[in-house]
């Protein structure tokens, strides 16, 4: 099986950056994707962004698009997701949500199903 911690998240101020990390364990080779989602309170869960771990390859949502960043570190089976110019929309619980069937990128968390737990962004006024 694959396990995912999440770390990283924290209450910071709008136009902030915040790097969330997501460390992947167990059986990696298996998994081909790893994803970041969010959850704000009352709203369902949102994709954010997606990387494809061989080869290289990512997709955003567009409201992330030129803000956030998805990489990897293939040694160290680690995902990051850098956020900049944070706003108090982008306030949720994000997750990390890995995949282990082949294809192209998908958002939709269906797709994924080994999840970390979350970790609590907030982005004050």
């Amino acid at each position: 099986q694959v396990q995912l911690v999440v770390s990283g998240g924290g209450l910071v101020q709008a136009g902030d950056a915040l790097r969330l990390s997501c460390a992947v364990s167990g059986r990696t080779f298996v998994f081909t994707h790893v994803a970041w989602f969010r959850q704000a309170p009352g709203k369902d869960r949102e994709f954010v962004a997606a990387i494809k771990w061989r080869p290289d390859n990512s997709f955003y949502t567009d409201s992330v698009k030129g803000r956030f960043t998805i990489s990897k570190d293939n040694a160290k089976n680690l995902v990051y997701l850098q956020m900049s110019s944070l706003t108090p929309d982008d306030s949720a619980v994000y997750f990390c949500a890995a995949r282990i069937a082949g294809g192209a990128i998908t958002s939709m968390s269906r797709d994924y199903p080994y999840w970390g737990q979350g970790t609590q962004v907030t982005v004050s006024s």
